[in-house]
């Protein structure tokens, strides 16, 4: 018998790999933070032991999900400004409130309450994009989770950053402290064409190539965007980001919802990862990402909710239903993006776009051991034919019960084992009373 970590049980499981196969009644075997091993459960007990042994004869295990695009600490605007247009929401209110609030303890509550709420749901690893991100690093480190951390670049002053250089020496300061970390990286997140200048475009691409990282930005998210690049530059910004060399596979582009068809193949041609935010472009009015179109021409495609404060939530099971909802009504075709694929945007697809597909994204031997226990014995996921299909069109993430980040336990019937729920929940209720005030 091999003695190892942990070994959890699992009624069902879906690995996410190649062969798109559904396991039943195995075992996961973990040791130092990996999986070591998967074999059937009658199998695993006469060859391992361990101290600690879960069984979820229940449960679906499934990868942790990547929120592959967010901006954690804006959780404390949610509801803040709703139903208005984008540039209007951004312009008269969601700017003059970062301006007369964010600060290192503003991103330390938010994160922290996005964090608890993205735990509760399942997701494991998210991609965000904000200021003060040494401060998000702080709760991301607390809690266990996973996060590739933007370095935002913006050109105009805010409250983190008074210039250009301040804001890449800043964003260089962040991954010299983080870049041995086992779970948080780092990313250049120049925020978008229309808020950026080539010059620095250009010095951002020439760091990201010496430092070998993403470039995740927002691109294309709304058509007057596209109308003023044309007036400005006279070109679509994706023709300007390709011209000073940006379209490569370094690049996460987010959004995405104004393309067309010689701006999909230079996607293709170029290895370019798509962020695809369906619930917030719905809310924002922003577009349609043409997501069969560029799954048609294998682009890659992953999953991010946005912000809470454009979408109202952080929810990916609720992003895989619409993504593969919506990809059927704007291809006009019911199979465009079956489950099988939406639940790949939400998991290995993210951590190809981060670099991150040898570690994470899939329950495979020698990947870090990022797993999500789903109950499935429930009234809302009966009668029962197909796992994945339960997983993306009928199960929601109230039905999550325990999730793990390298091997260790980060909510466990329910219960969130690195946060203080009523903590969290109190700071948010007391930043939201200053900021009401202020808004009144």
């Amino acid at each position: 018998m091999q003695t190892v970590d942990m070994i959890i049980n699992a009624r069902w499981l879906v690995p996410v790999n190649a062969s798109k196969q559904v396991l039943e009644n195995q075992a996961i075997i973990i040791k130092d933070s990996r999986i070591v091993a998967l074999l059937p459960i009658d199998e695993a007990k006469q060859q391992y032991s361990a101290a600690s042994i879960h069984d979820m004869d229940q449960h679906c295990l499934i990868p942790g999900l990547i929120n592959n695009h967010a901006h954690s600490a804006m959780s404390l605007f949610r509801g803040l400004a709703d139903d208005l247009p984008l540039m209007s929401w951004l312009n008269d209110h969601i700017w003059p409130a970062e301006g007369k609030f964010v600060g290192d303890g503003f991103v330390e509550a938010g994160t922290a309450l996005a964090v608890a709420e993205m735990l509760r749901g399942g997701t494991t690893c998210v991609n965000d994009m904000y200021f003060f991100p040494e401060a998000t690093a702080r709760i991301i480190d607390k809690s266990g989770m996973r996060a590739s951390l933007g370095m935002l670049v913006i050109e105009f002053p805010t409250n983190w950053a008074a210039s250009v250089d301040e804001y890449l020496h800043k964003g260089q300061q962040l991954h010299d402290r983080y870049r041995h970390h086992t779970r948080i990286s780092t990313s250049y997140a120049p925020h978008a064409p229309y808020t950026v200048a080539n010059k620095t475009f250009e010095s951002i691409l020439i760091n990201a190539e010496e430092m070998d990282l993403p470039i995740h930005m927002h691109i294309h998210e709304t058509a007057a965007e596209v109308s003023a690049s044309v007036e400005e530059f006279g070109m679509r910004p994706l023709e300007r980001l390709r011209d000073i060399g940006l379209l490569s596979p370094r690049l996460i582009a987010v959004h995405m919802t104004q393309l067309n068809d010689q701006e999909m193949d230079w996607c293709s041609e170029a290895g370019v990862h798509i962020a695809h935010c369906p619930e917030s472009n719905l809310k924002l009015a922003s577009g349609f990402c043409p997501v069969a179109e560029l799954d048609r021409r294998s682009v890659n495609i992953s999953i991010g909710t946005d912000g809470a404060a454009s979408n109202n939530d952080l929810d990916m099971f609720g992003e895989m239903r619409q993504a593969a909802l919506l990809a059927k009504a704007v291809a006009k075709d019911p199979s465009s993006i079956p489950a099988h694929k939406a639940l790949e945007m939400a998991t290995i697809n993210a951590a190809k776009s981060m670099a991150m597909d040898d570690r994470i994204g899939s329950i495979e031997v020698g990947k870090f051991a990022d797993l999500v226990a789903v109950d499935m014995h429930s009234i809302e996921t009966q009668p029962f034919y197909d796992v994945v299909s339960q997983l993306v069109y009928a199960t929601g993430r109230d039905k999550v019960t325990d999730v793990w980040v390298a091997g260790r336990q980060l909510l466990k019937d329910r219960q969130l084992t690195t946060l203080d729920e009523s903590k969290v929940i109190q700071d948010a209720r007391q930043w939201a009373n200053s900021i009401k005030q202020a808004e009144q």
